[in-house]
């Protein structure tokens, strides 16, 4: 059976989080490889890294917002800034547990984000993803 999604990023600092999703992922055959970043500065270094090596890049993104170092909103918006060695078939997803309705206003001034998830992760958010993405 074909895997859904090529490549797939978890950026999130929470261990037990990053483990139940993978393996959440792995279930319901969602990805073929998934690239896990700790924080915001971890993936931007990452993904550019996958550029120049000429990697393939990831189809969805799994992004937390808050993490030391770099928190989801400076990875947007660096992201933003090189979005164009980047990639824009790239779909980004926030994954939260804050339901502050200031963040869910927020995620709508960024147009590569698709949309909000509160953690944890189901197989049916997944399911949903797969079916946009496939779309």
């Amino acid at each position: 059976m074909k895997k859904n999604v090529q490549v797939c990023c978890i950026i999130d600092d929470d261990p037990i989080f990053i483990y139940g999703t993978k393996r959440i992922m792995k279930e319901v055959d969602f990805a073929e490889n998934i690239i896990v970043y700790n924080n915001g500065q971890e993936a931007v270094d990452g993904l550019k890294e996958i550029i120049n090596e000429g990697g393939l890049l990831p189809e969805v993104i799994f992004l937390d917002l808050n993490m030391p170092i770099m928190n989801g909103w400076e990875f947007l918006d660096e992201y933003e800034n090189c979005r164009h060695e980047i990639s824009k078939k790239t779909i980004i997803y926030i994954i939260s547990s804050s339901v502050d309705p200031r963040d869910l206003e927020r995620v709508k001034h960024y147009n590569q984000v698709d949309t909000y998830i509160l953690k944890p992760i189901t197989p049916d958010d997944l399911g949903k993803i797969i079916s946009a993405t496939t779309v």
